[in-house]
């Protein structure tokens, strides 16, 4: 399970900074990898409105919204923003990653594409104010409501907190270190009880991510879904990634990762390993399969699009089984 953290705030030791640093630490108790982003030190141009993003499904700006932050918001399994509030919504910097996710919006009900993960992931909020107006947070919520939507995540929460202002008075709040304990362990329970399954083949570029795809997008609130390679290549193979938006599934923005790196340490439930021969060892206890598929490197699109429909119909049957 990978918790992403988005610290919205210009003030790197300030109030907001130590909500989010409390909300991570219970999440990592919990057994969480978390990673959080100081979105004020990345370097994000705000959207020129070049609605390339409508038209092809890419943003042409190069920054590290492309580079970095939109990788890791698809892995994310909960994404987390926390901001102070700045006349009624999120500050400037926050505001500006928000907008440059329009894209995740373009792709989602422009090209109607399918994220494989939308079904699982979550978001919640975080917010403080210096103020204890009626209807301090009103605004910030419809944004967040609307970004969560756009990143495929369900709103599944927030804390919120007025009359927030001087350095200290977050980590003096009576009640925060409960109210995060509670909100971290309610919305990482149902995560924590998936059983884990690795895919694994050579590259992490075609089949694994494939059958990791699929089986995210039809069983992901059972099954924590993981895909590794022997030898991680530099980027996700074209033609899968051109199968799988023949069938409305989007794989735009997927790194492929070491085994190592995948499974984190972590003790695995099933391990699916995929081509021919690869000599990817499991653990003891750990159930395996092995899937023989032909080489595809090199082959023409029609071939790809055989395997998808191949590694589609296993993953159902796997699903199948591990219901039984």
């Amino acid at each position: 399970m990978f918790v992403l953290g988005f610290q919205g705030s210009p003030r790197r030791g300030g109030n907001t900074n130590f909500l989010l640093s409390k909300f991570m630490e219970a999440a990592g108790q919990s057994g969480a990898k978390t990673h959080s982003i100081f979105v004020d030190k990345k370097n994000i141009v705000p959207c020129k409105e070049y609605t390339v993003c409508e038209k092809k499904g890419f943003c042409p700006i190069d920054d590290d919204m492309t580079h970095k932050i939109y990788p890791l918001i698809r892995k994310a399994d909960i994404i987390v923003v926390a901001t102070p509030i700045f006349f009624y919504s999120t500050t400037a910097q926050m505001k500006a990653l928000i907008d440059r996710c329009q894209l995740f919006w373009a792709r989602k009900y422009r090209l109607k594409l399918t994220d494989p993960g939308q079904g699982t992931r979550q978001g919640f909020l975080l917010a403080i104010g210096a103020t204890k107006g009626k209807n301090l947070f009103e605004g910030l919520k419809l944004t967040m409501t609307y970004f969560f939507d756009a990143v495929s995540a369900k709103y599944a929460g927030s804390l919120t907190y007025p009359g927030i202002e001087k350095p200290g008075d977050m980590k003096n709040h009576p009640a925060v270190s409960e109210d995060v304990r509670r909100a971290a362990e309610k919305l990482l329970k149902p995560f924590l009880k998936r059983k884990r399954i690795l895919f694994a083949c050579k590259d992490n570029a075609c089949l694994s991510q494939m059958a990791s795809a699929f089986m995210q997008h039809l069983g992901g609130d059972r099954f924590e879904i993981l895909s590794g390679g022997l030898h991680a290549a530099d980027s996700i193979y074209p033609a899968m990634e051109d199968v799988m938006q023949e069938i409305g599934l989007d794989m735009a923005f997927r790194k492929p990762q070491s085994i190592h790196s995948a499974v984190d340490g972590k003790p695995l439930d099933w391990l699916i390993t995929m081509g021919d021969k690869t000599n990817i060892k499991s653990a003891k206890g750990v159930f395996t399969l092995h899937w023989d598929f032909p080489d595809h490197r090199g082959k023409q699109i029609g071939f790809i699009r055989k395997l998808r429909d191949d590694i589609k119909n296993r993953v159902a049957e796997l699903i199948v089984q591990l219901k039984q």
